[in-house]
């Protein structure tokens, strides 16, 4: 940025985020977690608090708002919310790498069952195979289908490269991308017989909602593996916990529908899942990548250039 550049004025929701740019050339960085009203009349762009409910957007009815930096990668619920003439961006770039490596995680230690030796370990239990006992699934030689190949997808296909395992992809167009083989979403009921893990790496939406049905369930083969890192809508959970709970297949879940579950809830206690609490963003690698964001947002602003990311225009 030069000397003579415009002052920008930014509004960040926490003191993290505020201490990472404050002292930047040309930018005033403002508090605001959108809990209240907007603390001035005008900002150039504004950072909205992660993992809030998307109703905090409606904050900026009556203020004047150049860009909107999302700090998450799904946006589909800020339309719903966001006020007239606001330009919305998201956050890739941001949480691809970190949301692969739990997509990674979570099957490896479903396939290595994992949690059956953590719970053993907290009973005092020594839980290694018996004469007789199947050994877990690998992960290596299994036929792999990545549903979604946009950032997380591709960044999950990197991922599996060095795991030995058979990636393919599924996207709304075929293609070959990066080494990898994408099928047309219409080929999935061709391909699930053959599929032994499918990982969901989608956005959500009303073109997504309950893809995964009885009958995308009903077409995997025994002792499968469904992996959700996109978004809970994208799965019936009435239809997935009838499979779970028939023993054929088996699921880990970063998402879910409902989500937060809630206390009682069937899902806290089907058979064959692995559930963790929608953390396939939340690592150390967030916090200086969305920092970088605003920042470049912020330059390519000074410069007069339109901004990366944008998903939105209301």
């Amino acid at each position: 940025m030069t000397s003579d550049a415009p002052t920008l004025v930014i509004s960040v929701p926490d003191d993290k985020l505020e201490k990472d740019l404050s002292g930047l050339p040309g930018i005033e960085v403002v508090r605001w977690d959108m809990g209240d009203a907007a603390p001035r009349a005008a900002f150039d762009i504004v950072v909205p608090p992660y993992m809030r409910s998307p109703r905090v957007l409606a904050r900026l009815e009556g203020v004047e708002v150049r860009l909107v930096q999302s700090q998450s990668i799904g946006y589909e619920a800020a339309a719903k919310h966001l006020p007239p003439g606001i330009v919305f961006a998201n956050a890739a770039s941001v949480h691809e790498g970190s949301t692969a490596e739990l997509a990674v995680a979570l099957t490896l230690a479903s396939q290595r069952q994992i949690p059956r030796f953590v719970a053993a370990q907290d009973a005092g239990r020594w839980a290694g195979p018996r004469e007789g006992d199947a050994f877990p699934s690998s992960l290596a030689d299994r036929r792999v289908l990545i549903v979604g190949f946009g950032g997380v997808g591709t960044a999950i296909a990197a991922r599996l490269r060095g795991f030995e395992a058979h990636v393919e992809a599924v996207a709304t167009h075929a293609r070959t991308e990066d080494g990898t083989v994408v099928h047309a979403l219409e080929e999935l009921p061709v391909l699930l017989p053959q599929t032994e893990i499918v990982i969901l790496a989608l956005p959500g939406g009303d073109d997504t909602a309950k893809l995964v049905d009885d009958a995308f369930l009903s077409a995997l083969p025994d002792d499968a593996l469904l992996v959700n890192v996109g978004r809970g809508s994208l799965v019936d959970t009435d239809a997935l916990l009838r499979h779970l709970r028939g023993g054929r297949i088996r699921a880990a879940l970063d998402v879910v529908d409902p989500e937060p579950v809630p206390e009682g809830h069937p899902l806290w206690s089907a058979p064959g899942l692995l559930l963790t609490p929608h953390v396939g963003g939340a690592s150390t690698a967030m916090r200086p990548r969305i920092a970088a964001l605003v920042r470049q947002q912020a330059e390519r602003m000074q410069r007069g250039e339109e901004p990366i990311n944008v998903v939105l225009r209301t």
